[in-house]
Parts: structure tokens; sequence; C-alpha cells
């Protein structure tokens, strides 16, 4: 069948990769030293609209506290919600704080995922360190947490964190044996380059397709060996995310590390929130010229 004009500019089009919708969230992370809300606070001031939450937060006796407990039921997840959403933030990520391979990862990773359903999180952030004989209990793990996370509409997203998940392309190797789309990559590519000293540019042209979510972060070797902040080391931006501009997904870039390097961090709130805003800037502006450059345009 020979196609007219309109039929075959409609199948290009429904071929062709749509921009990825990228939402920049602020983890509390950087705000482990202050209460939560303070961290809310402080990234709506920095102009986000989307968060991650951290793992742990003081309060207002000043006691460092997990934010939301392992163990802790849905229902809190959905009350921590809502007062983010209160503050004009959507929350899309939270940790799993339990290692891939530890022995009851399974159970309470299966928790988590209920935790996130409830809350109306997307991502579960996850990783580990495994070494050797632990890389069957966590393709086992996987395997055992991504049926329910299909049916919750959560996504388990794993990120390079040493040891038999070093690299982009070692998680592309473990999802391909996982076999579902329910577990995807979370890249940090400061991981990547801190960790293992391998350019993380090289590396996501070998998993891109697989990756649902960016820690980001930044990472210098000279003059000082130390994770710092988007811009203020040695991955060039440009070229990490060049690959990911035209997926058609929802993706979520959530910044774990916004401080500078070489320099004591700062204790002061408000400080923090100056450089949450400097990072959202900074990948804004790398986000801008590669949606107006080739790597935007079909």
């Amino acid at each position: 069948m020979v196609l007219g004009r309109r039929e075959f500019l409609l199948q290009a089009a429904a071929l062709t990769p749509q921009p990825t919708r990228f939402q920049l969230a602020c983890m509390t992370l950087p705000y482990g030293g202050h209460p939560f809300e303070r961290a809310l606070e402080g990234i709506v001031r920095a102009g986000y609209q989307f968060v991650a939450w951290g793992v742990n937060h003081r309060d207002a006796g000043g006691a460092a506290k997990p934010l939301l407990a392992v163990d802790a039921p849905p229902s809190e997840a959905s009350r921590l919600a809502g007062v983010s959403r209160n503050m004009g933030l959507e929350p899309v990520m939270m940790f799993s704080t339990v290692n891939l391979e530890a022995g009851d990862a399974l159970p309470r990773h299966l928790h988590r995922l209920e935790q996130a359903a409830a809350a109306r999180i997307p991502f579960l952030l996850t990783f580990g360190r495994t070494q050797g004989g632990q890389y069957e209990s966590v393709i086992r793990n996987l395997r055992g947490m991504a049926p329910r996370a299909a049916e919750l509409g959560v996504t388990v997203v794993i990120k390079q964190h040493g040891g038999n998940t070093a690299t982009g392309a070692d998680c592309a190797r473990i999802l391909e044996q996982v076999g579902s789309p329910a577990v995807r990559i979370c890249y940090d590519a400061g991981n990547v380059l801190d960790y293992e000293s391998r350019d993380p540019i090289a590396d996501i042209a070998t998993c891109w397709r697989d990756i649902r979510a960016f820690a980001i972060k930044d990472h210098r070797d000279h003059p000082k060996d130390e994770d710092c902040g988007p811009g203020f080391g040695e991955i060039d931006h440009y070229k990490l995310l060049a690959p990911v501009m035209r997926t058609g997904l929802t993706m979520p870039l959530a910044f774990e590390n916004i401080f500078e390097p070489l320099v004591p961090r700062p204790s002061r709130p408000e400080e923090i929130d100056t450089l949450a805003r400097r990072a959202r800037e900074y990948v804004e502006t790398v986000l801008r010229g590669l949606a107006a450059g080739p790597a935007g345009k079909a």
C-alpha cells in the first residue's frame, strides 16, 4: 500500500522520539542537619517544584531521626507526602535505605513499596555494594519485588554503588537478568567517577535506554578527591544528559549533592538554599542548551 503524505507524516510523528519531561527535584538529603519542614521550605525558596526525600533529619530538639522508618506504616508516608504537597512540592523519589544484598532485603523493600504507593511516589531508589556470591541474592531479591512494584505502579531504580553495581553497564546486566520493566536504573555519574575512576560519559552510552532517573551530583579528583554539586566537578553534564533528551519519558533529576568542593559544608540552612538554587539553575542551563541544539532535536 502506498501511503499518502498525511498518513506518512502521521506515522513518522508516531515513530519520532518525543522530548523527555525532566523533573528537577532537590533531595532533602543536603538538609539532613535541619528539620524536614525547613528542608521543604528551602527547596521551595530555591525554585523547585519537585522533591526527593532524604534519609535522616533533625527534629525540633536537635536529635537526628529517620524521616521514614523502614517499618513505619504506609499511612506515615502518606502524611509526609501531604506535608510536601502542602508546601508546593511533589515528591517523586524516596530511598529504600536497605542494601540489595541484605538478608531481609526482599520483605523490607516490599514494605517500602507499600509506603511509596501510599505517598504516590513513583520511584523507589535502592542500591547495594554487592560482591561475589551476593550477586545471585540481589537478582533474586529484585525479581521478588518486581511484580509487586508493577502492581503498585512504583518503579524500583538501582544506582551505581560499587561492587557488582559499579557502573551503568553492570546495572544494565542486572536488569537483563531481572527481566522486568518495574526495575530500572537511576544513573549516578558521581559514583561512577568517584568509586571506579571510570568515565561516566562512556559508561552512560552502554545503558541510557534503561535509565528512568538520575541522582545528580558531580565529582572532582583534583585538587582533592571529593563529591560536589553539579558544575563544580569534572563531569560534563552536556555530554551526560544528551543521550536521554528524547526518550518521551517523565524523568526525575534528583539533586543529591549540591555542595561546593574544597570548602566546609555550610551549617546555616540559608546557605544551603543558595546552593540548591545554583544547582537548579546550572542544570536548567544545560537542558535549555541541549534542547536548542542537535541533542534536543528529532
